[in-house]
C-alpha cells in the first residue's frame, strides 16, 4: 500500500521532470528547428548527469522512497521486493547503507539496460519519420510530446506489470524468449537485406484507427497536431505519426521493462530508470540519425545485445550473469560494431582512391 513518503518522493519526481523538460523545450529551443549533432550531444550529457545524480541521491538516501526509517521497515522491503541483501544483525545505520547500495545499484543497472535497449526503438521512430516524410524541424516537437505520453504509459504499465510479474515470476521468461526472437529477427533482416523497410502509411493499424474516429487533414508539413476549419476539428499528418510513436512505445516496453524487472522488483527503480532513460532518448534519437548513416554494423551490433539480454533472462535462475559482466558485454558488443564499421569504411575509401 502507498504511504505517504512514497508520494511526496514521487510527486517530487514528477515535478522536477516537468521543469527539466520545460527547460530544454521551452528555454532553450522555442523555434522549430533542426537539432544538430552538437546540440543532441549536449542535451545527452545533461539527461546523463541527471540520471547519475539521481543514483547519487538513491545511493545515500535510497530509504527516503518508501520511508524506510527503521529495521522493520526496511527488511519489509527487502522481503517484498526480493531484494538480494541480509540486514541480520547490522545496526540502523549499517542496514540502511547495504540497503541504499543495493537500491542504487538495482537503479544503475536498470538504466544501462534500458538506455541501450533505447537504441532500438530509435530506429524505429527514425523509420516512422521517413515513412511519413516529416521534415527534421518538426522532429523534436513530435519527439517532446511523444516522451511525455510515454512517461504516463510508463507509469501504468510498470505499475500494473510489478503487481503480475510478482505473482507470475513465469512473466520473465516470456518476454525473455521475445527479446530472443527480436534479436534474431533483427540479425536476420540485417544479414539478408531486409532492414529499414518502410512503414506503409495506409494500411498501419493506427493509421486506420485514427481515420476512423478523427476528421484527418490532408496538408503536409503542418507545425500543429490540430486544425480547426468552418467550426470542424481536424487532426493533422503530425498527430497521426504522433499517435503511431505512442504505439510503438509501448511495443517496445512490453520487450524492455520486464528485462528492468530481471534486475529490480521494486515498481519504483524500475519507474525511475525508465523515465531516465526516456527522457535521454529524444537527444539519443538525433545522434543515432547521424551515427546510423556512419556505423553500417550498429544495427547488427544491437541484434546481438538483445540476444544476450534474452538469453540472461532466460537463464536467470539457472546462471546467474553479474552486473559487471553484462556491462562489459554490452559495451563490448556496441564497442566491436563501431569498430567494424570504421574499419569498413576505410576499406571501401581506400579502394575508391586506388581507383581514382
Amino acid at each position: 500500500m502507498t504511504n505517504l513518503n512514497e508520494i511526496v518522493f514521487f510527486t517530487s519526481f514528477i515535478l522536477f521532470i516537468g521543469i527539466m523538460l520545460g527547460i530544454d523545450l521551452g528555454f532553450f529551443q522555442k523555434k522549430n528547428h533542426a537539432q544538430s549533432v552538437r546540440e543532441a550531444v549536449a542535451w545527452t550529457l545533461v539527461w546523463v548527469g541527471v540520471s547519475v545524480g539521481f543514483y547519487l541521491l538513491i545511493r545515500f538516501h535510497g530509504n527516503w522512497i518508501h520511508g524506510s526509517h527503521t529495521i522493520e521497515a526496511l527488511q519489509a522491503r527487502i522481503t517484498k521486493f526480493h531484494h538480494p541483501i541480509n540486514i541480520t544483525g547490522l545496526s540502523l545505520q549499517e542496514a540502511i547503507s547495504r540497503y541504499n547500495r543495493n537500491l542504487s545499484l538495482e537503479y544503475l543497472t536498470g538504466y544501462l539496460i534500458e538506455y541501450s535497449l533505447s537504441v532500438d526503438n530509435v530506429f524505429v521512430i527514425v523509420m516512422i519519420f521517413i515513412s511519413f516524410n516529416i521534415k527534421p524541424k518538426y522532429f523534436k516537437r513530435v519527439l517532446f510530446w511523444g516522451i511525455l505520453g510515454a512517461v504516463v504509459m510508463r507509469f501504468l504499465f510498470i505499475f500494473a506489470a510489478s503487481a503480475l510479474i510478482q505473482r507470475f515470476a513465469w512473466f520473465l521468461f516470456v518476454f525473455g524468449g521475445m527479446l530472443l526472437i527480436i534479436g534474431f529477427r533483427m540479425g536476420y533482416q540485417f544479414l539478408y537485406g531486409a532492414e529499414d523497410e518502410q512503414i506503409d502509411t495506409e494500411k498501419h493499424p493506427v493509421v486506420r484507427m485514427a481515420s476512423r474516429f478523427f476528421n484527418v487533414a490532408d496538408d503536409e508539413h503542418v507545425e500543429t497536431f490540430f486544425l480547426r476549419r468552418q467550426g470542424r476539428l481536424y487532426v493533422t499528418p503530425l498527430f497521426i505519426v504522433l499517435l503511431v510513436i505512442e504505439f510503438s512505445d509501448v511495443l517496445f516496453a512490453v520487450d524492455s521493462v520486464p528485462a528492468v524487472f530481471s534486475v529490480t522488483q521494486d515498481p519504483y527503480i524500475v519507474f525511475f530508470s525508465n523515465i531516465f532513460a526516456i527522457l535521454g532518448l529524444r537527444s539519443l534519437f538525433f545522434l543515432v540519425m547521424d551515427v546510423m548513416n556512419r556505423f553500417h554494423y550498429l544495427k547488427m551490433g544491437l541484434a546481438v545485445l538483445l540476444t544476450f539480454v534474452g538469453v540472461k533472462m532466460l537463464v536467470h535462475d539457472i546462471f546467474r550473469i553479474s552486473t559487471n559482466v553484462s556491462l562489459i558485454v554490452i559495451a563490448s558488443i556496441l564497442a566491436a560494431s563501431i569498430l567494424a564499421s570504421n574499419l569498413r569504411t576505410f576499406i571501401i575509401r581506400r579502394k575508391l582512391n586506388l581507383k581514382i
